[in-house]
């Protein structure tokens, strides 16, 4: 056999592997989803607690288009399947591409794989139980004299999401500086040298994602800065320094 016929022959293996794996992903997705659907409004009214909350005595969300009183749960029960199929489906990624990785690869990959979900994950939580409920106080303190504050559903779902996903990322800041000091692009010395300007980005960044008020911008930028110095310390652990070339 060629050689052209054993790459095309390899080639076609991976290109069905490949597809073996997102079929078993999409499939667990699709049943997770079919699984939510039937409590996508108990789920929806879960999200909208953080809120309801803080309106006054009778208080509640509106629906402004005619379909978002079905739209707006059923994608909420889509995004909530996603994230409880995620595992799986990383799992089928790590099961695809491992082979081709060499052993040290794989024993420093698949540590930071888990820790990037778990951190992830952490992040939602922190949003939902820490960081929404702090936002929603303050948004509903500061609604003038004969406003009243009912949000759309869509809007909210949307305003809820995007929250969510901001602090879920922020929260993989430990990941991204061990990542980049084990491919060398930065040494710990230089992280530490960098933390003060590595502190005003990350202001910056909750005072962009967050309403203007200073308890919100803390809740945010607290836990950045903590996992920042909790990476580099698991980074000045993990990295050891080369030993210098001869002139």
């Amino acid at each position: 056999m060629s050689a052209e016929a054993e790459a095309s022959g390899g080639l076609m293996s991976h290109l069905l592997e490949l597809r073996r794996r997102l079929m078993r992903a999409l499939l667990a997705l699709g049943l997770v989803f079919a699984a939510l659907l039937p409590f996508a409004n108990e789920i929806y009214a879960q999200l909208a607690e953080p809120l309801l909350r803080f309106l006054p005595e009778g208080g509640q969300l509106i629906a402004i288009d005619v379909a978002s009183p079905f739209f707006a749960p059923v994608k909420l029960a889509f995004f909530v399947a996603l994230l409880i199929a995620v595992p799986f489906m990383l799992y089928q990624a790590w099961a695809f591409v491992a082979p081709g990785l060499y052993r040290n690869e794989r024993r420093m990959a698949l540590p930071l794989l888990l820790a990037a979900v778990l951190l992830f994950y952490a992040g939602l939580a922190f949003a939902f139980f820490v960081l929404l409920p702090t936002i929603f106080a303050f948004l509903t303190a500061t609604v003038p004299e004969g406003v009243a504050m009912m949000t759309d559903i869509n809007a909210y779902l949307s305003f809820v999401l995007v929250m969510g996903l901001a602090a879920a990322i922020a929260f993989q800041v430990p990941v991204a500086v061990l990542v980049a000091m084990l491919l060398g692009w930065v040494t710990p010395v230089q992280l530490s040298e960098w933390r003060g300007y590595v502190v005003i980005v990350i202001a910056i960044v909750a005072a962009l994602l967050t309403p203007p008020d200073g308890l919100s911008m803390l809740l945010l930028m607290l836990p950045m800065w903590l996992l920042y110095e909790a990476g580099l310390l698991v980074g000045r652990v993990l990295v050891r320094a080369k030993p210098a070339e001869p002139a």
